[in-house]
């Protein structure tokens, strides 16, 4: 393949291809193209360590000597403006087309507009990259007072560092509860109290009508019931959107993403997608997803690479997510939806607990607070399909090393 390899994106999901690539022993060119001017970097701690440290530097994905030393052909600061699918080249703003044989892309989402009056002014902003990153935390050493509207988990995690920094923080969330589609119930409640315990006024139920501005910047939210909020900055957190122009503009099948079959593969088989902006019928669930992680948008990288490098393995990784809100190491392992029935393990007075995800006697998923254990555990048995028993669970990590060994022992058999 003369003109090699292009992937668009370089967040996790596009450094990990390349990388993957090389690593799978491909030895024709590859360039990673990334919009932004700086080298990839590590998105989770923007919303947490970065913002509240004025001398914090973001942490690359991997160092220049990578990109050099593996002849990764790394262009920074590049739009990609369409795809020529027939012609197999990339039309460039402002630069010359760069040609491919295949394409990868891992061009990620972006964050949900706000259709408000004010959502316009000067120091309302959103979280994605490490720009929306500097800009948070140049406003908020200014801001005594910030809202954070949408009540997921870039949102709490915001909430828990400002609150930490000492900053008056409130959270308006329109559903009745926090994190919503993320996890159950119990968890949302007890991540609720801890952060209300440390000052954080958390409002659920409640949507904002309008946002108020002086001299072109924010200074307020107005809620549906007519209470202000002071604000010296309003943080939008509601959700994000995938990124598919490139792709719907080159005939591309689109369902709530880039759709992609077990492989990789979109609806041209040259053209592969990865990462936050591809849709796939997941394996385990039977259903069509569209996971949010790093850790989806590396192994769908690595998978890529394989399906590139001439192999026809099917996507078969376990799910598993993480979140860090105050004091609260949150990690989820699986899909729960569909679950009919829970079990806790731990204790939640000690905020250390799982919740264990069942539909009949099989297990979906673990959500868990501090509790590593489970969580590694969990992984490890939704990897070998085994689903312990309610007795197993509660028999504590012991238990259930032995009766996943077991069930591995009796599979091998």
């Amino acid at each position: 393949m003369k003109n090699g390899v292009v992937i668009v994106g370089s967040g996790h999901a596009g450094v990990q291809a390349a990388a993957s690539l090389r690593e799978d022993g491909y030895d024709g060119p590859v360039v990673l193209v990334g919009d932004e001017a700086d080298l990839p970097y590590h998105k989770p701690p923007l919303s947490k360590t970065f913002i509240k440290d004025a001398e914090a530097k973001p942490q690359p994905l991997r160092g220049e000597a990578f990109y050099t030393g593996n002849a990764i052909d790394f262009r920074p600061g590049t739009r990609i403006e369409r795809i020529d699918a027939a012609g197999r080249s990339l039309d460039v703003a402002g630069g010359a087309p760069i040609a491919f044989d295949k394409l990868i892309l891992a061009t990620g989402s972006r964050p949900r507009l706000l259709p408000l009056p004010g959502a316009d002014l000067a120091g309302v902003v959103s979280l994605r990259s490490l720009g929306d990153a500097r800009t948070i935390r140049d406003l908020s050493a200014r801001s005594d007072q910030v809202v954070i509207l949408g009540g997921g988990f870039i949102g709490l995690e915001i909430a828990a560092t400002l609150r930490a920094a000492g900053r008056e923080v409130t959270v308006v969330e329109a559903v009745d509860r926090l994190l919503g589609r993320a996890v159950a119930p119990v968890i949302a409640a007890h991540v609720r109290q801890r952060l209300e315990a440390t000052g954080v006024r958390i409002l659920t139920g409640t949507t904002v009508a309008r946002l108020e501005g002086e001299n072109g910047h924010v200074v307020a939210a107005v809620t549906s019931s007519g209470e202000r909020l002071p604000a010296g900055m309003v943080i939008v957190g509601i959700g994000v959107v995938p990124n598919v122009e490139l792709a719907q503009g080159a005939g591309i099948a689109i369902a709530n993403g880039i759709r992609v079959d077990a492989q990789m593969r979109t609806s041209l088989p040259d053209i592969l997608a990865i990462g936050d902006a591809a849709s796939y019928r997941h394996w385990f669930t039977g259903n069509d997803v569209r996971l949010e992680s790093v850790q989806n948008a590396t192994d769908q990288a690595r998978l890529a690479a394989r399906t590139i490098t001439g192999h026809e393995d099917a996507y078969s990784a376990v799910p598993w997510f993480w979140s860090d809100i105050g004091d609260m190491k949150l990690q989820m392992v699986g899909l729960t939806a569909g679950g009919d029935s829970h079990v806790v393990a731990g204790d939640l007075a000690e905020n250390k607990f799982s919740i264990y995800h069942y539909a009949g006697d099989r297990l979906l998923g673990i959500e868990s607070v501090n509790h590593a254990g489970h969580h590694m555990l969990g992984r490890k048995m939704l990897g070998a399909g085994f689903s312990p028993t309610p007795q197993a669970v509660q028999a504590g990590p012991d238990g259930l090393k032995a009766a996943l060994a077991a069930f591995q022992e009796k599979a091998n058999a």
